[in-house]
């Protein structure tokens, strides 16, 4: 199916009403759902819309939530979300980031309390509204293992930043510390396909590629895949993000993290901490240098790295490229679902009699 944009962003909200969400925060909620989707990011879009539901099932999701700081310097800040909507809880900490680096010149938030958040990507890209520099990173649900181990005690944890540029479009990197997203592995699970080299082990710690090698016992891998390849800089990098995001504002951590409602886990089990946690930044430019001849800077940075001499058959592009004209295409001709997922959706339609018209 290709569903229409608005039409498929209007019922995502309408379901996250329907377990009462106040209907600004669920129009949010559905912003920033959708954005993945729009973006390519098929792993992080409406494929999960069911799962946030099933963490209100379970009593693990407040719909509406009463986000309040609790903590609190002139440039940092500690958020407790009261089990909301991550997708909520995030875009208001970034808020409160851009706020803080404007008088301050850089603001740094975390957040514990919250649940998945949607795409790092999405909750950067809003300090360039305001023309600073934006960071995002939030754990995840342990389902990958360290350099070694055998153990999964570490999430996907991604990060993300978005710079502006003066006449180029934004540099904005967002990617998990994983070799992949746990997402990814549900898109191959519907597809009936086994995964690529370097993804996954399986209980023994073997290397494997079976998609549903989490399900089975296995994990996924930290960036790099093997300690040949750099497996131990994804592992240090996934570690940073938990620390930042669950050890410094007094989420759960490691091993503790409570899972999405992914992978067939909805149990939060033991805790050491206050729900999930995020870390958010924004950068006031001027606070380091006059902020046109930055960007002017980063239009010959950008430009240069565009200009580099390539691989036959290949370009250089710029972190970001992909995923905005991913989205100006899908916006103007439709975001592509998959039959899994448009029966997912149907089945929260029928829930909730909500009218399910997508096309």
């Amino acid at each position: 199916m290709q569903a229409d944009f608005t039409r498929l962003q209007n019922f995502v909200a309408s379901v996250f009403e329907s377990i009462g969400t106040p209907e600004n925060q669920a129009q949010l909620a559905a912003e920033v759902l959708v954005s993945a989707d729009a973006r390519g990011i098929d792993s992080h879009g409406v494929a999960r819309l069911a799962g946030y539901v099933r963490l209100f099932d379970h009593g693990r999701l407040n719909p509406n939530p009463k986000i309040k700081i609790i903590h609190e310097s002139p440039s940092t800040a500690v958020i407790d979300g009261d089990k909301g909507l991550g997708l909520v809880v995030a875009p208001y900490a970034m808020e409160i980031a851009c706020e803080k680096a404007e008088k301050a010149g850089t603001g740094w938030i975390a957040v514990r309390n919250s649940n998945h958040f949607g795409i790092a990507g999405y909750h950067a890209m809003k300090a360039l509204e305001h023309q600073m520099i934006g960071w995002a990173m939030t754990h995840a649900a342990p389902l990958v293992t360290p350099t070694f181990s055998r153990e999964k005690l570490l999430g996907t944890n991604p990060v993300a930043m978005a710079i502006p540029a003066l006449t180029e479009h934004a540099f904005v990197a967002d990617f998990a510390s994983t070799a992949v997203a746990y997402g990814k592995l549900e898109i191959l699970q519907r597809k009936g396909l086994n995964t690529p080299n370097g993804w996954v082990q399986d209980a023994d710690g073997n290397p494997c590629n079976d998609a549903f090698a989490i399900k089975n016992g296995g994990a996924l891998l930290p960036l790099g895949g093997d300690r040949e390849h750099g497996s131990h800089k994804g592992y240090a990098l996934g570690a940073m993000v938990d620390i930042l995001s669950g050890v410094l504002s007094g989420a759960n951590f490691g091993p503790w993290v409570p899972p999405f409602a992914t992978a067939g886990f909805m149990s939060a089990g033991e805790t050491v901490g206050i729900g999930t946690g995020h870390f958010l930044g924004a950068m006031r430019i001027d606070a380091f240098r006059p902020a046109d001849e930055f960007k002017q800077d980063m239009d010959k940075w950008i430009q240069r790295f565009r200009s580099a001499q390539a691989v036959e058959g290949k370009k250089v592009i710029i972190p970001g490229d992909p995923e905005r004209e991913l989205e100006v295409e899908r916006k103007a001709n439709g975001i592509p679902l998959l039959e899994p997922v448009v029966a997912d959706l149907q089945a929260l339609a029928n829930r909730f009699n909500v009218p399910f018209k997508l096309a």
